[in-house]
């Protein structure tokens, strides 16, 4: 292999919702650049916005290759196997398909009334007991965790074991090697379990639906089938929990943008898209292979090395954006890729945005003056995590 001397990856731990500064470097003096993740074999780095568009959209480079290889990697597990990350076209397509569906546009849109009503309550709660409230625990995780139980047919009653479990999952350090295996296998269980009730009892909820398509049409084997509703659980509430929080949290830090979107409620959408491309959710990204040698900015990645791209540097790349490190919630540059790119871009993003639109307008408009409580130790940060994010906030608001 040609990849030598690599750095380590993540370069150093960032504060809070910082960027790696050394992105900006790389991208214009080495946007090819050899790493090495905590886990497995070398890799490349591409940090530019069209290579990490190519890595993450051509077929040139491959998902599957890595189950065969000692894939590089934050975390100390490799995932559950049948994990629909792992496959690529026609196989990835045809898993995709069976739940894709429950997330088309029109879909979502038909859930935003069920998931205002959730947040307006979380909201009614909140204001009943008082300032100060936790965000985190009070709105940004029950919001996103009820709408996907609901959708998949999880008993929400579940939601803290299977928090924990999905937190594990997550984990790269916060968890030991023995706790990650022992929840990873009580999660699978757990869904296992509820495939055995769908059986004796079919229902039309998404996890019904996709037992039908294993019994029925053949079209997922059991492994697949405990694997993609693991899938939809934790992918489903994850993002959205960590980025209501993050949000908010961002919106604070830039006091001019916070009232603009104060004063005009209908840029939400926008705001949302923006914000995305503006906090950088994770540190490190999931490693392609190339099957094939294929030249990018930075040189040529030979046919069997791995590249991990960085979605968060290509959403600050100035070829594409103009004053990136700025926020601006008008922007209407180039579409970002916090939400990846090509084939295995996140199944749930419409879902995702809908609620992160629903709580923004949610929270601003029904918590007049939502600021920080104040108290000193108003937010406290996630670590051992491999999805960057507030694990408490603590705001107060102004009294109606």
């Amino acid at each position: 292999m040609a990849i030598s001397d690599p750095h380590p990856f993540p370069f150093q731990e960032t504060d809070e919702l910082l960027i790696e500064p050394r992105f900006e470097e790389l991208r214009a003096s080495e946007p090819l650049c050899p790493v090495r993740l905590a886990h497995g074999e070398p890799a490349w780095l591409v940090t530019r916005y069209e290579d990490v568009k190519t890595v993450l959209g051509d077929a040139r480079f491959s998902r599957a290759e890595a189950t065969a290889r000692d894939e590089p990697r934050t975390r100390y597990h490799r995932g559950l196997p049948g994990n629909i990350l792992a496959f690529d076209p026609p196989e990835h397509t045809r898993l995709r398909r069976v739940v894709a569906k429950a997330f088309t546009a029109r879909r979502v849109e038909e859930l935003r009334a069920r998931a205002r009503t959730i947040s307006d309550d979380l909201v009614d709660a909140m204001t009943g007991r008082g300032a100060p409230a936790d965000l985190v625990a009070d709105f940004a995780l029950p919001l996103p965790v009820t709408v996907i139980c609901e959708l998949l047919g999880v008993p929400v009653e579940d939601r803290t074991r299977f928090r924990l479990w999905s937190d594990a999952l997550l984990s790269t350090t916060r968890f030991t090697p023995e706790e990650v295996e022992r929840y990873a296998d009580e999660l699978s269980d757990y869904m296992a379990a509820l495939v055995a009730e769908r059986r004796k009892e079919p229902s039309d909820d998404l996890l019904g639906v996709m037992v039908a398509a294993r019994d029925e049409q053949d079209r997922l084997s059991e492994e697949e089938l405990v694997a993609m509703g693991v899938s939809v659980l934790v992918a489903g509430h994850e993002t959205t929990a960590s980025q209501i929080p993050n949000f908010v949290y961002t919106l604070f830090e830039h006091p001019a943008e916070l009232a603009r979107l104060r004063a005009d409620p209908d840029l939400v959408p926008q705001a949302v898209e923006e914000l995305m491309r503006f906090v950088p959710l994770g540190s490190g990204g999931v490693a392609r292979y190339a099957l094939e040698d294929v030249e990018l900015s930075g040189g040529v990645v030979r046919a069997g090395e791995p590249v991990v791209a960085s979605n968060a540097s290509a959403n600050r790349d100035t070829a594409v954006y103009s004053c990136p490190e700025r926020l601006d919630l008008t922007r209407k540059e180039a579409s970002h890729v916090g939400f990846g790119h090509g084939p295995h871009h996140c199944l749930g993003a419409q879902l995702a945005r809908m609620e992160l639109q629903v709580a923004l307008r949610t929270l601003l408009g029904r918590l007049p003056g939502l600021r920080p409580a104040g108290t000193g130790e108003d937010f406290v940060w996630k670590t051992g995590a491999g999805v960057k994010g507030l694990q408490k906030m603590l705001v107060t608001w102004d009294p109606s």
